[in-house]
């Protein structure tokens, strides 16, 4: 089991409770960008640690490159956030964020989609394969 998977795991309802507080205030229909400041907002006031950008290093043998990742949220290291304002969810957008979610080894991951009319129904959990064995 990954080390932080119990810890993102568990954070998973308030992150998605704030993402409810965001939505519920702007309601759906603005740009992706106004809703990731305000979801960061948010977390920030429930306490949690966050950040939205940061230097990886991808190595490839033996060869080693600092890679700039931007990535909407990475909450508290273990879980990572990828806010959506789109009419629907494509198996891309899942893709893009397990990328991240394996480039920074975090086991936990969320696709927030802030367009729908009832947030839950656009959200979406995603576990970096291998994280949640025992």
């Amino acid at each position: 089991m990954h080390p932080l998977f119990e810890k993102a795991s568990g954070l998973t309802e308030t992150i998605i409770g704030a993402a409810i507080e965001v939505h519920r205030d702007k309601g759906p229909g603005l740009i992706e960008s106004i809703y990731e400041w305000c979801l960061l907002k948010e977390l920030e006031l429930r306490g949690l640690a966050c950040v939205s950008q940061k230097v990886v290093i991808v190595e490839y043998k033996g060869f080693v490159r600092e890679e700039p990742l931007r990535f909407d949220i990475l909450v508290e290291d273990c879980l990572l956030i990828e806010g959506k304002a789109v009419e629907k969810v494509v198996p891309i957008h899942k893709a893009k964020l397990l990328s991240y979610m394996k480039l920074l080894d975090v086991p936990v991951g969320l696709v927030v989609n802030f367009h729908e009319i009832k947030l839950v129904d656009g959200v979406s959990r995603l576990i970096l394969p291998g994280a949640n064995d025992v």
